[in-house]
């Protein structure tokens, strides 16, 4: 076969090409930092690749799902304490008053703390996170009491109960759902109901029970604050319980992401100390190519002109 020198010519600019984006494609990885700079370049590891980063989207939107879980369960928290404080008092006001030396306008100066703190419990019932009412079941832009007249008070007769007792519930991982609100339109009904009875028997116990002295009709409400208490305490019990599953699933979200991103990497990133040797070897083999070739390449005409 007769090798012409075209064809020496033609077949060293074909290696020197070769050589060229080889080291074009180390210097491209190089600065990108990843071996995948275009699809082809690894199909598989492409393939995989997207699944990872799906994951990791997936990973941030429940950790976001997670931050609104805690926003309301620590809200519902902070809720429960203020009503179990309330009713505290509430109890200790009532022991007071069932002692028969109070006069009546004791006993309406005693009526007057319970009613502010009727109000002070149906504020709680209102609490919002951002524009959400947390005690309104799924009715979230509704209060879940409300008065018809402007300036609404304990007394106001007007007030509804709205709202429902249905969960809320927010997905913090794939197919695994959690219910971040507690049945508050139940539990500050019966609260609420109570204090009623507990304002009508400091304003009229006569009424209530005739024959019966007013110590005892208030002081036979005792156990029915004893049981508004225990309420509050299980429904709080159940906010923790819910608090420590979110922890759980929080340190199950962290280490999904750690584990995600290190395959991520070992899939994608660049290894430097093997890239930036593959490439000091390629530019070695480039340069043995072009010294080599200039020798090869016979001279042209216009070097036996000099």
């Amino acid at each position: 076969m007769r090798v012409t020198q075209s064809m020496l010519s033609n077949n060293l600019l074909r290696n020197l090409n070769t050589s060229n984006s080889k080291m074009g494609k180390l210097q491209e990885q190089l600065s990108s930092g990843s071996k995948l700079t275009r699809p082809s370049d690894d199909p598989v590891a492409t393939v995989k690749g997207m699944g990872y980063r799906t994951t990791l989207d997936k990973n941030s939107q429940f950790t976001r799902n997670m931050n609104e879980v805690n926003s309301w369960l620590d809200a519902s928290d902070d809720a429960m304490g203020q009503v179990g404080g309330a009713l505290k008092r509430v109890q200790e006001i009532v022991t007071q008053a069932a002692n028969d030396t109070n006069t009546d306008e004791d006993r309406e100066k005693i009526k007057a703390e319970i009613d502010q703190i009727r109000q002070q419990l149906r504020d709680v019932a209102n609490t919002q996170i951002g524009d959400k009412y947390i005690f309104s079941g799924t009715k979230t832009l509704d209060p879940l009491f409300t008065s018809s007249s402007a300036n609404s008070s304990a007394g106001d007769t007007n007030i509804t109960l709205n709202g429902n007792s249905k969960s809320v519930s927010v997905e913090v991982y794939d197919g695994v759902t959690l219910d971040v609100n507690v049945d508050g339109k139940t539990l500050f009904s019966k609260i609420d109901n109570l204090m009623e009875k507990v304002q009508s028997a400091l304003q009229d116990t006569d009424a209530l029970n005739a024959g019966t002295t007013s110590g005892t009709v208030i002081g036979n409400l005792l156990g029915d604050i004893s049981k508004g208490q225990e309420d509050v305490l299980t429904v709080r019990a159940t906010v923790g319980a819910k608090q420590n599953r979110v922890d759980m699933m929080t340190d199950r979200l962290s280490s999904q992401k750690i584990s995600v991103t290190k395959q991520m990497s070992n899939n994608e990133d660049v290894d430097y100390e093997e890239s930036i040797t593959n490439l000091i070897t390629e530019d070695s083999i480039h340069r043995a190519a072009l010294s080599v070739g200039g020798k090869i390449i016979q001279p042209t005409l216009v070097d036996f002109i000099r």
